[in-house]
């Protein structure tokens, strides 16, 4: 396989062979039945042994709060090359709605947001909160976003893939119209990166939890900024970890902040990190677009047997409002879930053609 170079924030050079779908496949020890990526990633076996071993040394007095730090920045790196920026245009932090309330709290007094109506609500609450300032939020359609854009228009939020059905956004159109408007973009692309290839650098800013299908520990979290939208926010998290250097940032009571995307980091929880740094170092190596065709080829295989029409997404949804569906799939030991009235059904990398025969099976189709 070609090899794939990056460059690390200590600026030494980080090379890796890249990975073929198969080898990545064969890093999970199991997964048949498990079709919850959308809702919970699965790790791999370097994961597991990586959280396993840093266990033991935090337990034998050997774990230390500098070699965490080199963690974090190497997961910092391995993200910003999977997703097309550089690192300095990344931020570290646990959850979405933390990063999207920094963003919610540098919306400008009385201006209005556009998000999409259904979206998860970590990419709406936190704009839905800062009404007393006289924020306005409004709520559009999916399928036609980018025509709700107008001159009023301060930010677009929307996922890239929506959680309850997996339908995915016009990227480009919303982009063009934003621009076209005057409007900023921040996209969450925790339902996209892993399976769909994703390039943050088209947008102002972007978020993503990479406990889905990164397969990575919950709490850990990514912001992406472009240098020229990092002038309208507001630091407002802002800790030790975000100054110029964290460790000479650790009492006030002055306040020194990193110049670059560090300034948004919150203090990381070191032990999740410790486990995304393989998981994510896996999916920078892997050619993403493969992953997608194999996906999607399964999402489509199981919607010919269900006999909808394909949706082209490795999340594939159906009408289920009683539930019965996704009763008959848990009788069946098959992990789904259940979304705004619909079945909800992943498909990722444990997963194979095996698992749409057992979908159908419990479905009785």
């Amino acid at each position: 396989m070609t090899p794939r170079t990056t460059a690390s924030t200590a600026g030494t050079t980080l090379t890796r062979p890249a990975l073929s779908l198969a080898e990545a496949q064969s890093r999970y020890s199991g997964g048949r039945g498990y079709l919850a990526a959308c809702t919970l990633g699965l790790p791999s076996r370097d994961t597991v042994d990586a959280i396993a071993a840093d266990t033991a040394a935090w337990a034998g007095a050997r774990a230390s709060a500098a070699g965490y730090g080199d963690v974090v920045e190497d997961v910092r790196s391995s993200f910003a090359e999977l997703v097309g920026v550089d690192c300095s245009r990344v931020a570290i932090g646990s959850q979405v709605s933390v990063m999207a309330g920094m963003l919610a709290a540098s919306v400008p007094d009385g201006a209005e947001v556009l998000c999409v109506d259904g979206d998860f609500t970590s990419m709406v609450f936190p704009f839905l909160g800062q009404a007393h300032r006289g924020v306005t939020v409004r709520h559009a359609p999916l399928a036609n976003l980018a025509e709700h854009i107008s001159s009023a228009t301060w930010l677009v939020a929307f996922s890239l893939v929506q959680s309850a059905t997996g339908a995915i956004a016009d990227a480009d159109a919303i982009v063009t119209a934003a621009r076209a408007h005057g409007a900023r973009t921040f996209c969450d692309t925790t339902q996209a990166t892993g399976w769909l290839p994703v390039d943050a650098a088209q947008f102002d800013a972007t978020t993503c939890h990479a406990y889905k299908w990164l397969c990575s520990p919950r709490g850990v979290a990514f912001l992406t900024v472009s240098p020229e939208f990092q002038t309208k926010l507001r630091p407002s998290q802002a800790g030790w970890y975000a100054g110029r250097d964290p460790w000479a940032s650790c009492y006030g009571p002055e306040m020194s902040l990193a110049d670059n995307a560090r300034q948004f980091d919150v203090s990381p929880a070191w032990q999740a990190w410790v486990g995304a740094r393989p998981a994510i170092d896996m999916f920078r190596r892997l050619d993403i677009a493969s992953v997608r065709d194999f996906t999607v080829a399964l999402g489509d295989a199981l919607c010919d047997g269900l006999g909808i029409a394909r949706q082209g997404q490795a999340i594939v949804t159906w009408p289920d409002a009683d539930g019965a569906d996704v009763a008959r799939l848990a009788a069946a030991r098959i992990t789904a879930s259940a979304r705004a009235g619909r079945a909800r059904v992943a498909f990722h990398l444990w997963n194979s053609a095996d698992d749409v025969a057992d979908v159908l099976t419990a479905l009785g189709r």
